[in-house]
C-alpha cells in the first residue's frame, strides 16, 4: 500500500522491449536502497523491482499495464514520481493508494495562480469512476485534493513544493496522466451499483 507522498524522482535511462513486455531501467537517489522483488510506485503504477545495481534498477511492465496506464508514452530521460510501500509503523500523510491505476486522464489546462498552479484534468466518465468535491485523487502517484468536480473532469491546486518535488513541473496541456480514484469512493459506488452494471 502507498500513501501518495512522493519520495524521489526516477529518471528513465533505457527502455527495452521484449515481446509484449517493456523493461525500464531507471536511476534514482534511492536505487542503492532498493531490493529485488520490492514494490515501487512509478507515477502511481506499482511495479516490481527485478534487478538492482548501486546506481540503477530495472522494472518490467506487461501488456495489460501498458494498456491501462501512460507507461507506453514514457521516453528516455523522463522523470517519474517514486514512492516505496508504506512501512507498517509509518506515518499516514496522504490517503490510501493501491498503486493500481484506474484509467488515464488528460491535462486540459494549467494556470499559474501567482504562488500555485491550477491543473484541470479530464477523464472518460463512461468507465464508472467519479470524484467528489474535496475528495482524494491520485495523479501520477501524487495524493491530491480535487475540486470543481464534474462529470469526467476535476481540478487540483499544486503548491510550489509539490510542483518542484514531483513531475508536475514537466506536465503540459494534452499530456496523459495516471489516475487512481479514491478506494473508499470506489467501494461505495460498487455497493450502490451492484455488479450487474459492470
Amino acid at each position: 500500500m502507498f500513501t501518495g507522498i512522493i519520495e524521489s524522482f526516477g529518471t528513465i535511462q533505457r527502455i527495452i522491449r521484449e515481446g509484449s513486455n517493456v523493461h525500464y531501467i531507471l536511476s534514482s537517489p534511492i536505487s542503492s536502497e532498493l531490493k529485488i522483488d520490492q514494490s515501487l510506485a512509478h507515477d502511481g503504477v506499482c511495479l516490481t523491482v527485478v534487478e538492482v545495481t548501486p546506481e540503477q534498477y530495472r522494472v518490467t511492465a506487461i501488456d495489460e499495464t501498458l494498456k491501462k496506464t501512460n507507461l507506453s508514452s514514457w521516453s528516455e530521460g523522463k522523470k517519474v514520481n517514486l514512492e516505496r510501500c508504506m512501512p507498517a509503523n509509518g506515518r499516514f500523510d496522504g490517503h490510501i493508494v493501491q498503486g493500481h491505476v484506474d484509467q488515464v486522464g488528460t491535462i486540459q489546462s494549467i494556470a499559474d495562480q501567482d504562488g500555485s498552479w491550477l491543473f484541470e484534468v479530464s477523464y472518460d466518465p463512461t468507465l464508472g469512476n467519479v470524484t467528489v468535491e474535496k475528495g482524494s485523487i491520485t495523479i501520477n502517484g501524487t495524493s491530491l485534493t480535487c475540486f470543481n468536480s464534474g462529470l469526467g473532469k476535476f481540478s487540483v491546486a499544486i503548491i510550489p513544493y509539490t510542483y518542484e518535488h514531483t513531475n508536475f513541473h514537466q506536465l503540459q496541456v494534452g499530456d496523459p496522466v495516471n489516475l487512481e480514484f479514491d478506494i473508499v469512493g470506489k467501494y461505495i459506488q460498487r455497493m450502490l451499483k451492484g455488479y450487474s452494471q459492470g
